[in-house]
């Protein structure tokens, strides 16, 4: 497959292999920028932050701009990768569950990926063949067709997303649904300045208990280890991928007290934040 790409002012869409050929590309800087999905077939390793990942069968993985990425080791078969920017798409008010703030991204699980079914494998590489075909036609209409067909797979792998990771717990509760996504939501918004749930509750315009119980009730992590948790993760991309000091990542995460961050940071992982830049590189 060649590289396509549909780029117009400030909107861009591309389609790419995934094979060893384009693991440096794929790897390097120039995708940073971007929201990416991968679909990768059986055999491939790939490392999303913190946590490897091993596909035993057809995966989805969605990637934020902020998350770091590596593929470690590729298939047999070739992949697909797509990349596209907030202008491309990210609908806010109509599409909220399949932008680029929903649930694929940035989720409160912590979870990018889907297992795809051999229904769904059937269906994806109709899509993607169709996608491609697109690109070859070079129509007028081609940015309009291949949001169409983006728009398809975020929904059909949001749908799955949510039967995989969610477990049924809060599926059949559209409110409860929705109130998932916003405070995830908000905590990926402002976890650089609001640290508590009191924060969020006012944000939200309940109290800190409600946002508690709702918690409960959908057996989620406590609120308030989902605000630290984002906190901790972002400290680790920072200890990993700048020079930045302790102190300086304590004042960048929104903390006064570089002391208090660090004891933060022992209690979540247990380690200090120097001893976990140190480890990771040995």
């Amino acid at each position: 497959m060649s590289a396509t790409v549909f780029t117009n002012h400030v909107k861009t869409l591309g389609l790419l292999p995934v094979s060893r050929e384009e693991m440096a590309s794929l790897n390097g800087p120039d995708f940073k920028q971007y929201i990416k999905i991968f679909y990768l077939p059986t055999g491939f390793k790939l490392r999303v932050d913190f946590s490897v990942y091993h596909t035993v069968q057809p995966t989805l993985f969605f990637i934020s701009p902020n998350q770091y990425l590596e593929i470690e080791e590729v298939g047999l078969e070739n992949g697909y990768f797509i990349y596209y920017n907030r202008d491309f798409y990210c609908i806010q008010i109509h599409d909220q569950e399949v932008a680029c703030d929903g649930l694929l991204f940035n989720n409160i699980r912590n979870m990018p990926n889907v297992e795809v079914s051999d229904e769904e494998i059937t269906y994806l590489n109709y899509l993607f063949k169709e996608m491609i075909q697109e690109f070859k036609l070079g129509d007028s209409s081609l940015e309009e067709m291949v949001r169409t067909y983006l728009k398809q797979l975020l929904i059909r792998a949001t749908r799955s997303w949510k039967r995989q990771h969610l477990a049924g717990t809060i599926t059949d509760q559209p409110s409860d649904l929705e109130f998932f996504r916003q405070f995830t939501r908000l905590v990926e918004a402002h976890y650089k300045s609001k640290h508590t749930v009191a924060d969020y509750a006012d944000l939200l315009c309940m109290a800190p208990k409600t946002i508690t119980h709702k918690f409960n009730r959908l057996r989620l992590p406590q609120p308030n280890e989902v605000i630290k948790n984002r906190i901790i993760l972002e400290a680790k991309r920072l200890l990993v991928h700048t020079a930045l000091t302790a102190k300086e990542i304590a004042y960048e995460l929104g903390y006064d007290d570089p002391a208090y961050f660090s004891r933060l940071f022992m209690a979540k992982t247990g380690e200090s934040p120097s001893s976990f830049r140190a480890n990771f590189f040995r």
